[in-house]
């Protein structure tokens, strides 16, 4: 079954299902662009790993059980010895473990020289969140930007708090970047809503360089089929994080015409 939605489908940004989707996106657009930019250019799928505490929580406490066990094996030994009890009793806590994230994105490579030519970033919710995962993305962000390597940025998010962009008062559900190094500070904003097909956009090159169109919407099409995802998301519930109440009628509108509701 094909994707329902004209654009972007609002229940695959999911957490159960956004992992997959992101490390999805990353290796199809490798493949789609590879044959486009050879033999110039290769694209290598790169790692960005940080340390941080998971929102949501892998706890870790102390079992009442390991306490008792501790007492009864001291008991027998020490049957004649006054011991002294406490009037606060401890109370049972959890601790957050810390977590290492691997967020995947692309560089375009030159050939002969290994020179980086462009970074494509595909945004994860940690990335728009406060924490380690926006102030390892933003860090890298702001050192790409002072750099010759064009930045293509894909925020295909809704919750969150968008990249800072300066002069920007346009207000979307999704974004595309494309931050040309020659063109800067100015920059290519390609703002789109629920309702709106995704926009294809050029992948910047060199000023020499024919540059291949990104079609994300065909990408993004490909992926819900070829992964099977109408097997596994229930049409019948809202999508996580909830719409916008005129959205919200606007896709049960949709899924019932399709005979998904």
């Amino acid at each position: 079954m094909s994707n329902p939605f004209p654009g972007m489908n609002p229940y695959l940004e999911s957490p159960e299902f956004w992992s997959g989707i992101h490390g999805r996106i990353i290796v199809f657009l490798a493949d789609v662009l590879s044959p486009q930019l050879r033999p110039k250019y290769f694209v290598a799928v790169e790692e960005r790993i940080y340390e941080t505490t998971p929102d949501d929580r892998v706890l870790v406490g102390i079992p009442d059980v390991v306490v008792r066990s501790s007492q009864t094996a001291t008991s027998s030994q020490t049957e004649n010895i006054a011991i002294a009890t406490s009037s606060t009793q401890p109370s049972s806590v959890t601790l957050p473990i810390p977590q290492t994230v691997k967020e995947r994105y692309l560089e375009v490579r030159k050939v002969e020289t290994k020179e980086v030519v462009a970074v494509i970033e595909v945004l994860s919710p940690k990335n728009k969140r406060t924490g380690e995962g926006r102030n390892a993305y933003e860090t890298k962000r702001n050192r790409i930007l002072t750099i010759s390597t064009h930045l293509i940025e894909i925020d295909l998010l809704r919750a969150g708090e968008a990249m800072p962009m300066l002069n920007h008062d346009i207000q979307s559900d999704y974004r595309i970047l494309v931050s040309r190094s020659n063109k800067r500070p100015k920059a290519d904003l390609y703002a789109f809503n629920l309702k709106d097909n995704i926009p294809t956009f050029p992948l910047p090159l060199r000023e020499e360089d024919k540059e291949p169109l990104v079609d994300l919407q065909e990408l993004i099409n490909g992926i819900y089929e070829r992964a099977s995802y109408d097997l596994v998301i229930d049409y019948s519930q809202e999508p996580v994080p909830a719409l916008r109440e005129e959205d919200n009628i606007w896709v049960d509108e949709l899924l019932k015409e399709q005979k998904l509701r």
